[in-house]
């Protein structure tokens, strides 16, 4: 279809108060992953070398109480301006594209698009249903990684009665 558009299956924005490459460095380092997004217990890099196109990782999230692992790729890698890393298994392949721009007031504006891309007639049917479960998963992550970045995340309490 000539014309169309194509929006993104998720998408979210935030300003982070501190530099541009400070904010790209913390975000692209794969170590961080369980720090900004919550369902993610394991990470493991597997090539050599510093980030680049082409560095893989494997990533283990824990999913309605079971592990499910799946292997992460740069495709896209601009230090302090954007990366791109895709995942793709069983006919369902996941792109999450973020770009860093500084503000005026020397912060920095995050950007996070998320595409969905499936194939096969049972993937195609389940598309929404996998969408809805990385908006649950991932979602908020952009306001952890502004939460771990300025310092106020706060660890989980619990508050007992006595």
């Amino acid at each position: 279809m000539r014309g169309a558009i194509t929006l993104p299956d998720i998408q979210d924005s935030v300003i982070i108060s501190k530099p541009v490459e400070e904010v790209f460095s913390y975000a692209a380092n794969m170590d961080n992953s369980s720090k900004i997004m919550q369902n993610v217990v394991a990470i493991e890099k597997l090539t050599e070398g510093p980030l680049q196109v082409g560095t893989k990782f494997k990533e283990t999230r824990e999913i309605r109480g079971r592990q499910a692992s799946s292997i992460i790729e740069f495709i896209e890698f601009l230090p302090n301006e954007r990366y791109v890393v895709q995942s793709e298994a069983n006919g369902l392949k996941v792109i999450y594209h973020y770009d860093f721009k500084p503000t005026v007031d020397g912060g920095t504006k995050v950007h996070f698009q998320g595409d969905i891309h499936t194939s096969g007639i049972v993937m195609k049917l389940t598309k929404p249903i996998i969408r809805k479960i990385l908006i649950k998963e991932d979602g908020d992550h952009l306001s952890q990684l502004k939460k771990l970045l300025e310092g106020t995340a706060e660890e989980e309490e619990t508050e007992t009665e006595e």
